[in-house]
């Protein structure tokens, strides 16, 4: 039976998470061990075991953390009434700020039915939140899906200069996930 206090369970648990985080930034979900996550937190490595069932129960936690930090900072400029343009800056430096992260996000959701489902909710999550902004006039649930799907890969690219790879200027990309924010915040 676990003796310890509520407090200090979830404090490693935190810790492990942060580490996790900054592991699967850092190197990616293939580059990362479970060892290297705890001594990143400062716990020997069998304490890993203790707060998470293996790699990729961790990995989807970080990627729920990662949502609910996003979905903070859209709140937060959303309250602002912050124009579409300064969303879309921080949508794209969010997901750049994660990009070995999310790299392994996009490979893993095609690899491993666990995260797929975890990606899926989460997406579920975000029309819900979208749905709740537009209240009475709310787009319906596939084709926010649909749309939620362009700003997803359009933030990955922005974040990757995908755009600028193919010499082309990102600003038409930017501008395109603009209008689409435009739209989901001036619904009908």
């Amino acid at each position: 039976m676990e003796t310890r206090p509520k407090q200090v369970r979830s404090a490693t648990a935190e810790k492990l998470l942060y580490a996790a985080a900054a592991e699967f930034n850092e190197h990616g979900f293939a580059g990362t061990d479970t060892n290297r996550i705890a001594r990143r937190a400062g716990f020997a490595p069998q304490t890993f075991y203790r707060w998470y069932e293996d790699k990729i129960d961790v990995f989807i936690k970080v990627y729920e953390y990662w949502e609910g930090q996003e979905a903070e900072v859209l709140q937060g400029l959303l309250a602002q009434n912050a124009p579409d343009e300064r969303i879309v800056e921080a949508m794209a430096a969010h997901h750049r700020a994660y990009l070995l992260f999310r790299r392994s996000l996009r490979q893993l959701s095609l690899e491993h039915p666990k995260v797929r489902a975890a990606r899926a909710a989460s997406r579920v999550r975000q029309i819900a939140n979208i749905q709740a902004i537009q209240g009475a006039r709310a787009i319906d649930r596939s084709r926010l899906a649909a749309t939620l799907l362009q700003m997803e890969r359009l933030s990955d690219a922005l974040a990757e200069g995908e755009i600028a790879d193919m010499n082309l200027d990102p600003q038409a990309a930017a501008d395109t996930l603009a209008e689409i924010i435009h739209a989901l915040r001036h619904p009908g």
